[in-house]
């Protein structure tokens, strides 16, 4: 009898060790031109955003995390490989029958995760390349179902002349797009099942909607479910999303061990006025590499881990992203050099310091434009768009840009003056000499298209050589 009775006890004993070893899931949920003060969290006026709040209020928000450029390819690329954009040949926005896209010899996050048994999917928008060897399942997901490019990029765009936009399931397309208003619901319903399907093992879920980026679309239900308009009544339908997920989760017992992040690829696109998200206090909006273009709102759940709310004031950015999964699963790195740091200490509170003394913004070809170093951020000469005070319109249509050229080196203090205001480089000729010195040894690593430096580490990017 006692020996039953210890057979039955390691029999246990080893289930539950083996179910404490499963890694944890991970759901990546990225929003498209979301801006740094559209969550109920992080302060938003007009709309409420209860779920995400409630991961927050039970995990972590970053106050000071920063997409890696103020565009769609470039960003994207950045959190699923770990590097600068321009490493790896990614620049601004990729349109469709582009003739490059993501390298196949990146190893890209859920190649990695692959590789640990891990079943992936992505729902919702890829733009890393619409030529068959661009598409997600050549990259290492094992499902796909949405578009390959922004919803913008169609015919129906106010100011540009695009083609037919497709929804695809897998590689094939199974819709033309003449309206979105079922997108946002159609993603969460696949996003749903892949979870349901993939209960009993690990997965990584990947979601980048493509709202709230212009043309703003919503269900029917929730169409004048807020105050300020159309943009809130997005952001409430992607907040009932992440509230649907997070339910189908706790109805398959696996919450406890499931990571949830919740970020957007770039600040607000403020030419289309109401129709675009909100910037808060910071300078600027997408497109540029002014705070608002590139700080975002970001929050991170793991109840196992990491605690309840926190706010994470240190600095982290998109390149993160891939090491920090790496380091909670137990995987391992790409083979190829990365630029991120694991944000896991950050994360758990067992560190205050941030991935990086220095964040690198990039933007167009290759522009160095800006870098931020500690608390202070210095900008080199180069031209930037701003709508200025200008009235912006409430129907979806968006105003012209100014564009601005910046003559002479500018400084801020971010910690004394996060808006931007006051130009120090002149007070403060230490400092600009000290990022000066970081500037020219990044040159020397991935170049600058403002100076014509070509550099020695950059990797080109995947290329046909004939249309397909």
């Amino acid at each position: 009898m006692l020996k039953v009775i210890l057979i039955i006890f390691l029999i246990v004993s080893v289930g539950c060790e083996t179910k404490h070893l499963k890694p944890p899931n991970i759901i990546f949920i990225l929003t498209d031109d979301q801006g740094y003060q559209d969550l109920g969290i992080y302060g938003a006026e007009g709309f409420e955003t209860p779920h995400i709040d409630r991961l927050a209020q039970e995990g972590v928000i970053l106050t000071s995390y920063y997409a890696s450029q103020p565009v769609c390819s470039a960003s994207r690329a950045s959190i699923l490989t770990g590097c600068y954009a321009n490493r790896v040949g990614i620049h601004m926005a990729l349109g469709p029958g582009s003739q490059v896209g993501i390298n196949p010899n990146e190893e890209l996050l859920p190649e990695l995760l692959k590789e640990q048994g891990y079943a992936t999917g992505i729902f919702g928008k890829w733009h890393l390349g619409d030529a068959p060897i661009f598409m997600p399942r050549q990259h290492g997901f094992d499902e796909f179902y949405g578009i390959l490019y922004s919803n913008d990029m169609w015919p129906y765009h106010p100011t540009a002349d695009f083609p037919e936009l497709f929804l695809f399931q897998n590689e094939d397309p199974v819709m033309k797009l003449d309206e979105q208003s079922f997108l946002t619901d159609s993603i969460t319903i696949k996003a749903i099942d892949f979870i349901n399907k993939n209960k009993d093992n690990p997965f990584f879920l990947y979601i980048p909607h493509p709202q709230p980026h212009v043309p703003l679309f919503a269900h029917q239900d929730f169409i004048g479910s807020q105050p300020n308009g159309l943009y809130g009544d997005v952001i409430h339908e992607i907040d009932d999303s992440v509230g649907r997920i997070r339910k189908a989760l706790e109805e398959n017992n696996i919450d406890d061990n499931t990571i949830i992040i919740f970020t957007s690829d770039n600040g607000p696109w403020l030419s289309y006025g109401s129709h675009g998200g909100s910037k808060s206090i910071y300078r600027e909006g997408k497109g540029t590499v002014w705070e608002g273009g590139v700080r975002v709102p970001s929050v991170v759940w793991y109840p196992k881990e990491i605690p309840a709310n926190e706010q994470v004031h240190a600095s982290a950015m998109a390149i993160d992203w891939l090491p920090t999964i790496v380091d909670f699963t137990d995987g391992r790195s790409p083979k190829l050099k990365i630029d991120g740091n694991s944000m896991k200490n950050l994360l758990t509170r067992e560190s205050n310091k941030a991935t990086s003394d220095n964040y690198f913004f990039y933007y167009g070809r290759g522009q160095l434009q800006a870098i931020r170093h500690k608390d202070w951020k210095l900008y080199y000469p180069h031209t930037y768009i701003s709508i200025g005070e200008k009235q912006t319109r409430d129907d979806g249509i968006p105003i012209a840009y100014d564009y601005i050229r910046i003559e002479e080196i500018e400084l801020y203090n971010l910690k004394t003056d996060p808006q931007e205001i006051q130009n120090v480089a002149k007070t403060e000729p230490e400092i600009v000499e000290k990022i000066n010195h970081i500037a020219d040894s990044m040159r020397l690593v991935l170049g600058d298209e403002l100076l014509g430096i070509k550099g020695l580490e950059n990797r080109e990017s995947g290329r046909i050589v004939e249309q397909y």
